[in-house]
């Protein structure tokens, strides 16, 4: 059975890939970015959590990241609606179907990256925090 934390990155993960561009989880970055653009989930750091002790509770703010990119013409306006579209799955579903008390995206940083012999890309890493806890730190 997976833990917790596994079942709501798995649940992330899943709500980005409903979206047109093409999402992976932990993959290295491709050497083509498909046309309507390309997201990578990478599972991140769980961080120190706030303890409790009575019920014993680890409460965790894991910090996940989504690289996002695209290529090619237009990719400023491609790039704005790719993160105006993880901003609407997200907040659609604040606590992915009750797995997690709160997710909260941060703004990217976008940077254009030049490509020798092909169209430029335009990515960012985008910050989303996952409030949730556990009874175990391991699980």
């Amino acid at each position: 059975m997976p833990t917790p934390r596994e079942t709501i990155l798995t649940a992330l993960h899943a709500r980005l890939s409903a979206l047109p561009a093409t999402a992976l989880r932990g993959e290295v970055l491709p050497e083509r970015v498909p046309a309507d653009g390309l997201l990578i989930l990478r599972d991140g750091s769980p961080g120190e959590p706030e303890v409790t002790l009575s019920p014993l509770a680890y409460h965790y703010q894991h910090r996940t990241e989504i690289e996002a990119v695209v290529q090619g013409t237009e990719r400023d306006s491609r790039f704005d609606a790719l993160t105006a579209q993880i901003g609407a799955v997200i907040a659609a579903d604040r606590t992915l179907g009750g797995l997690c008390d709160w997710v909260e995206p941060e703004a990217p940083e976008p940077v254009d990256l030049p490509v020798e012999g092909a169209a430029s890309l335009k990515a960012a890493v985008i910050a989303v925090v996952l409030h949730y806890s556990t009874a175990d730190p391991l699980s």
